[in-house]
């Protein structure tokens, strides 16, 4: 029975984590804290070269790491200066087992779920077609939660990368969101997008059900339990009324 859940908050980042804490408490019988970044509080000398060792090289290999001293220096970077890392992808299971390792040794039980919200783009090998996948969320303890995961891992409409595309090659830059939002019919999330704390909250609390309950997603669209492959459905599930379906909305609501 989960009797605590500590959030990390991410700095630099769209995503609230007293609002997601606030919203929690009132939904779980669990005391919810907040803390500092999870990367600072319990950083250790090892861990530039585990998120070096984490790295995925190619979308289709699914072998990782690098233990190149550049490799190892960014990752270094990084640590300090959140915000500044971007581009890379990271086997979300291995920086899971590193974090977990990293965690107070009273602290580690099941009792205790730690959600770090991570800068960092987290993916899982898919063995049945042999390629990683972009996650939001990492299941399990401690719970990662994705906050690029967020925008890059769901599937935004087709027209979206057309018009992106276009837009890169007529000025060399990404096209703010008002722009992108302008051009593709259809809603969905962009980096910074202010909407990112709300629609992080049912994330956070699938980490929660998934040790509560035994059961990770909930299949029902309309619930914030459901596993979203594509930011429309992202939408419907996190930002749109119903906020459970009514199986969940017995334990949540």
């Amino acid at each position: 029975m989960i009797e605590r859940v500590t959030l990390y908050r991410a700095p630099a980042t769209a995503a609230d984590a007293d609002r997601i804490a606030d919203w929690l408490r009132d939904r779980i019988d669990a005391e919810v804290a907040v803390r500092d970044r999870f990367l600072d509080l319990y950083r250790e000398d090892s861990l530039p070269e585990a998120f070096a060792a984490a790295r995925v090289l190619s979308p289709h290999d699914r072998e990782t790491g690098s233990d190149m001293l550049g490799v190892i220096r960014y990752e270094e970077r990084a640590l300090d200066r959140p915000g500044r890392a971007g581009g890379v992808l990271y086997d979300g299971l291995a920086v899971q087992r590193a974090l977990n390792a990293l965690l107070p040794a009273d602290e580690r039980g099941l009792d205790h779920l730690h959600v770090p919200l991570l800068d960092r783009a987290l993916a899982t090998w898919g063995g049945h077609d042999g390629r990683w996948h972009k996650r939001v969320n990492v299941l399990g303890q401690p719970a990662l939660v994705s906050i690029p995961g967020l925008y890059e891992a769901p599937a935004k409409p087709e027209a979206y990368y057309g018009a992106k595309q276009g837009h890169a090659l007529l000025t060399g830059d990404t096209p703010p969101r008002e722009v992108l939002e302008a051009a593709v019919d259809g809603e969905f999330l962009v980096e910074g997008d202010p909407r990112a704390t709300e629609a992080l909250k049912g994330y956070v609390l699938q980490a929660v059900h998934y040790l509560r309950a035994g059961e990770a997603f909930c299949d029902d669209e309309r619930c914030r339990l459901h596993n979203a492959h594509r930011h429309s459905g992202v939408v419907r599930a996190q930002l749109r009324p119903p906020e459970f379906c009514d199986a969940h909305a017995e334990e949540y609501a």
